[in-house]
């Protein structure tokens, strides 16, 4: 006699890729995962079966996101005009002298 143990079971990854903009939070800690299907024997995943479709969260505030914010955003960092340091164009002041920035 002979018992098979298994099934399909979802296992979420996350992607090695940079990290974008989180809408909900503002953070630079919304990651791409996706969610696979495997054939799991013992409860264990063997064999992937199907690659799931690609979704982002936010490591802060657990946020899910289909598309990240910034995609295809090219633009050059800002200057801070009082110490000239680059910082984020999302900025309203900066991280490092606390001038107020116009934008």
């Amino acid at each position: 006699m002979f018992f098979f143990i298994g099934g399909v079971q979802p296992r979420t990854i996350a992607l090695d890729e940079p990290a974008s903009r989180c809408d909900a939070c503002g953070l630079h800690r919304l990651k791409p995962m996706r969610t696979d299907h495997y054939l799991s024997v013992f409860f264990i995943p063997i064999l992937p079966i199907k690659k799931g479709d690609l979704f982002f969260r936010c490591e802060s505030c657990d946020a899910v996101a289909i598309e990240p914010i910034g995609v295809g955003d090219v633009s050059e960092p800002a200057l801070c005009p009082e110490c000239g340091r680059s910082v984020d164009p999302d900025f309203r002041f900066c991280p490092s002298c606390g001038h107020g920035l116009n934008g």
